[in-house]
């Protein structure tokens, strides 16, 4: 059976995600902890950890996990953005480890036109800084980009560099959304391409890495370099890619979560149900 869930909102009170999770009918759930495009964050009350927390265990769904705000950028070459990126990092792990969520996931930016190298070696001076400083017991994971111009992530190679180069590698995974990764030119539609792409990221990643799926269909076609999500199915991926993906024993056991539009054709809920659907 396969383990799935949505990115729910937080507003109200951030104990009220869990609600929202069990009522979408997840397994498994992403939020924000935070407002994701403002830099300023209110700091969590103790009563906010303790809600939550009473939550999550009554719920008994998980594992939750918690995204960065999309403002920060670890590969940039400008000084004073780089150090409020690497702060906001920090801050997140502090906050994850407070509401006793086990991962964090991360983009790794843009370099700007600095160059990949440049932008790589931002990265890993951020992640050693920010997770060496880590309360224990929050994993953070690299998720890869779509292939826009400058972004760091986009390719297998590079996140693997990133992670074999880091002091902290033993506290990093990975996370692989499937519209970036076939925005970045990594085709999901047939058996033998995904065959290919997982030997690939085993190769040069390890499968054993691999902590989540952003399950999203694209509006983009292959090698777009769009990170436009669609509902799964509805996309060039298309439903018989995701029944494929879903079935292949590599993933088996993972959590698989949406991060879909809301909108008058399907919700959360339904995309949930079409992914239960095709991995029958």
């Amino acid at each position: 059976m396969v383990h799935v869930g949505v990115h729910v909102s937080i507003a109200g009170s951030i104990d009220r995600a869990v609600t929202r999770a069990q009522e979408s009918g997840c397994d498994t759930f992403q939020i924000f902890s935070r407002n994701p495009r403002g830099w300023a964050a209110k700091p969590l009350a103790d009563e906010d950890i303790t809600r939550f927390r009473d939550a999550l265990a009554a719920a008994k769904i998980g594992p939750a996990f918690d995204h960065m705000p999309y403002l920060p950028n670890l590969s940039t070459p400008k000084d004073d953005l780089y150090e409020r990126s690497v702060s906001g990092l920090q801050d997140e792990l502090v906050r994850a480890a407070a509401l006793g969520i086990p991962y964090v996931v991360t983009h790794l930016g843009h370099h700007l036109g600095a160059g990949d190298e440049a932008g790589e070696a931002r990265v890993i001076a951020a992640l050693n800084r920010a997770v060496g400083e880590a309360p224990p017991g929050v994993m953070l994971l690299l998720e890869n980009t779509a292939g826009e111009k400058n972004s760091v992530g986009s390719r297998l190679d590079s996140i693997s560099r990133i992670l074999g180069a880091c002091d902290c590698e033993h506290r990093l995974g990975v996370c692989f959304d499937t519209c970036h990764a076939f925005g970045a030119g990594y085709d999901l539609r047939t058996e033998e391409e995904i065959e290919k792409v997982l030997a690939l990221f085993d190769e040069t990643i390890g499968l054993s890495r691999l902590r989540m799926i952003h399950c999203n269909d694209s509006k983009g076609e292959l090698g777009s370099g769009l990170d436009r999500h669609e509902h799964v199915g509805l996309g060039a991926i298309g439903e018989e890619g995701f029944r494929l993906l879903l079935h292949r024993p590599e993933l088996k056991g993972l959590p698989f979560i949406c991060e879909t539009p809301e909108d008058d054709r399907r919700d959360g809920a339904g995309n949930i149900a079409k992914v239960r659907e095709l991995a029958i």
